[in-house]
């Protein structure tokens, strides 16, 4: 790629090894009319184009590569989506309706609506056709400029329809250039077959469900959702021990709707804490001292109708990491789009422009422990980027409900992100 107007590297400017923080959010390591040399599925070379154009390598290779004139657009790293749940058959239009007309969340829930009313789509579904469902998802993630997305199971909720999920999430992501971090997220909430009975279920989670993704490499993470009407702290413990058992690493939902200390779940290491509204100040303190990532999901607020919104502002400026993501889901935040996030990130959280692309990109590959292949243009990386019809990298916020995505770079893989047939750069 040449005559890139605005590159933003992500490159750390402090060389410190771990996630961005604090100013940290705001170092793009722009570089202006700039080149990215890719070579087998990796970045190798990244500067100005009048550098590039003076490497010897590239002088004498030149009429065996393909070049793309970038024509002065904004080129970043394919934003990682940490936090999706593409794994269901239809729409809640129900539970739409119903919020509009005053419902809360939970109210919804109770009601038999929510999460439980996706259940029976995916049980009754075939594995190819959920699969389907997964691979439409993907694609219209990449065509927002996404090249890395983590999927959730979720909506099965037994462990016949839990596998089936991530069964479906593996064969879907052998059909994508991009890259997939499957999750189990078999406690998302007690299926109503052990209503009163959720220790039962947890059971079913630790000794049937967890075994079995891991024997099976089915999965990298073990999720939990935490909150009133799902699963307490108790129960989670119980599950990160089983993942812990079974080699998988940790991610919750938490402080959605109500406050949970997040003491406990700490030292469980988790990757990520997602959601986390209503996070209190001394756990914000404790999570500035460690690397896990508060994931932030703007979309569900927007949603739901919230005027609460996660308080990244008080995140970032006390030191803890943040990451954003869609969470892409039937019921909460039907949404593929990573500009949206970033859009909302700024008008209602606060974040400046830099600090929500980092937060989408190089945060999240910490998010999904990916940070060492995603999340920045740097040699030796992935050949994940994102080019963007816009001369400033502050149009990617600012413009929403339009797609300004031209084409995404999936593993050196190009696609147009109006729908053209991928070329392949390598």
């Amino acid at each position: 790629m040449t005559n890139i107007g605005q590159l933003l590297t992500l490159r750390s400017a402090s060389g410190n090894p771990g996630p961005r923080r604090g100013p940290e959010l705001n170092e793009l390591g722009l570089i202006e009319d700039a080149a990215v040399l890719c070579l087998d599925g990796k970045i190798v070379s990244v500067g100005k184009s009048k550098d590039a154009l003076r490497d010897s390598w590239l002088k004498k290779n030149r009429k065996k590569i393909i070049e793309m004139d970038c024509s002065r657009q904004v080129v970043l790293p394919g934003f990682v989506d940490s936090h999706t749940h593409p794994a269901f058959i239809t729409p809640r239009l129900v539970d739409f309706e119903k919020r509009i007309t005053g419902a809360t969340y939970e109210e919804i829930a109770e009601a038999g609506g929510g999460i439980r009313s996706s259940v029976e789509g995916v049980r009754k579904a075939e594995k190819r056709q959920l699969a389907e469902k997964v691979l439409q998802a993907l694609h219209e993630m990449a065509k927002q400029g996404t090249t890395t997305i983590e999927t959730k199971s979720g909506y099965g909720l037994t462990v016949e329809s839990e596998l089936k999920s991530l069964e479906a999430i593996h064969d879907a992501a052998a059909r994508w250039p991009g890259t997939v971090v499957a999750t189990l997220l078999g406690a998302h909430v007690v299926p109503k077959e052990f209503s009163g009975k959720a220790d039962e279920y947890v059971n079913e989670v630790c000794e049937k469900m967890i075994p079995q993704a891991a024997k099976r490499k089915l999965a990298q993470f073990v999720d939990v959702f935490i909150e009133r009407g799902a699963f307490t702290a108790e129960n989670t413990a119980r599950i990160f021990e089983a993942a812990k058992k079974h080699g998988l690493s940790v991610r919750a939902h938490v402080c959605q709707l109500s406050e949970t200390r997040l003491q406990p779940l700490l030292r469980y290491n988790p990757a990520s804490l997602d959601h986390m509204d209503h996070v209190n100040d001394a756990d914000i303190r404790a999570l500035a001292q460690r690397d896990t990532i508060s994931t932030l999901v703007p979309g569900a607020n927007y949603f739901l109708g919230l005027e609460r919104f996660p308080p990244a502002r008080k995140l970032i400026d006390a030191g803890a990491p943040v990451a954003l993501a869609t969470d892409y889901n039937p019921g909460s935040s039907p949404t593929p789009s990573m500009p949206f996030v970033l859009s909302l990130a700024c008008t209602h959280m606060k974040m400046s422009p830099a600090e929500a692309i980092s937060a989408a990109t190089i945060n999240g590959a910490w998010a999904l422990r990916l940070a060492e292949r995603k999340g920045s243009i740097e040699p030796g990386k992935d050949a994940d980027l994102a080019v963007f019809a816009v001369q400033d990298y502050r149009e990617i916020p600012y413009w929403f409900g339009i797609n300004r995505c031209g084409m995404t770079m999936l593993s050196g893989i190009l696609s147009s992100c109006a729908g053209a047939h991928p070329s392949s750069l390598r």
